[in-house]
């Protein structure tokens, strides 16, 4: 028998006409609507909500560099040929297409390696 979650916070549902939801979002400003609305009825006695932790990036300039990479980049195209060779059964293992494969393979580290320092993470932190 599975245990029932407790809830910290009941959910409640009402309904709004359109005029009423366009007066609620213009009215908001930067909070939620529901923030607004709970600040509307218990003013500052409002019991804050829990927020969930997000891994913001850590570092734009990598991130640009990332996206730079991958554009300019033809490991997309070759694997995207690799695996078309394999299902059809035509891979055939040559000097040009083992280069092709360890570009490809060397590309997407690079790329793991430069979203990883962008996010603030590091190699054990991976799942």
């Amino acid at each position: 028998m599975s245990e029932k979650k407790k809830y910290d916070f009941v959910p409640l549902c009402f309904r709004v006409s359109p005029e009423e939801r366009a007066w609620l979002e213009r009215n908001a400003g930067s909070m939620t609507i529901s923030a607004f609305i709970r600040w509307l009825i218990f003013g500052d006695d409002a019991t804050p909500r829990k927020r969930r932790v997000k891994r913001p990036i850590k570092d734009y300039r990598i991130l640009a560099q990332l996206f730079a990479l991958i554009k300019q980049t033809q490991c997309w195209n070759n694997l995207n040929q690799i695996a078309r060779g394999i299902n059809s059964n035509t891979w055939i293992v040559t000097p040009e297409t083992e280069k092709l494969l360890q570009e490809a393979c060397k590309a997407i580290i690079e790329i793991r390696t430069m979203l990883m320092k962008a996010l603030g993470l590091n190699e054990s932190n991976d799942s």
